[in-house]
C-alpha cells in the first residue's frame, strides 16, 4: 500500500499488510523510520514518483492526513494518476481530506475519474460517520477500473 500516513502504515503492517510509505519530507521519513525501521519507506513526490519506487501492484493506497490538500497545487490529478498506476484492478484509494476550498469534492472526483478510479463510498470521518453534502471533511473510497 503506497501513500503517506506514517503511523497508519505501522498499524497496517502490525495487522499483516505489506506496506510501503512515501513522503516528500525527509524529516518526516526519518521519524517514520525511527518508529518502524523494518517497513519500507521512500522519499518522493507522489506526483512524480519514479515507476521503480513502490511499483506495486497493491490492493490499496491510503492518502490520510490531508495528503490531497498538502500536495503542490495543480498536481492533485497527477498524484491520483500515479497512485492508480500502482494498484491492481479493483484496488482501492482511500483519501481523507478537509473540504476547505483548496480541493473541492468535485475537483477530487474529476481527478479520480481521469485516473481510472470510480467512487465506491464516502464518509464524513475515519470512523465512518455518514457523509453529508456540505460537510467540511471527507473520506472517499474509490476503486481502480
Amino acid at each position: 500500500m503506497p501513500g503517506v500516513a506514517r503511523d497508519g502504515w505501522i498499524e497496517l503492517a502490525r495487522r499483516g499488510y505489506v506496506t510501503v510509505g512515501v513522503d516528500v519530507d525527509p524529516a518526516l521519513l526519518d521519524r517514520a523510520r525511527a518508529k518502524a525501521p523494518d517497513l519500507e519507506w521512500h522519499l518522493g513526490d507522489l506526483a512524480a514518483l519514479p515507476a521503480t519506487s513502490a511499483p506495486g501492484p497493491f490492493a490499496g493506497a491510503v492518502l490520510a492526513g490531508n495528503v490531497m490538500i498538502f500536495v503542490a497545487r495543480g498536481t492533485e490529478a497527477d498524484v491520483l494518476a500515479a497512485v492508480a498506476t500502482r494498484l491492481e484492478r479493483g484496488g482501492l484509494v482511500i483519501a481523507g481530506f478537509q473540504l476547505s476550498g483548496r480541493l473541492s469534492l468535485a475537483g477530487y472526483d474529476d481527478a479520480a475519474a481521469a485516473a481510472g478510479l470510480e467512487p465506491v463510498t464516502r464518509f464524513a470521518t475515519w470512523d465512518r460517520a455518514p457523509f453529508v453534502d456540505g460537510g467540511d471533511y471527507v473520506v472517499t473510497v474509490d476503486s481502480k477500473r
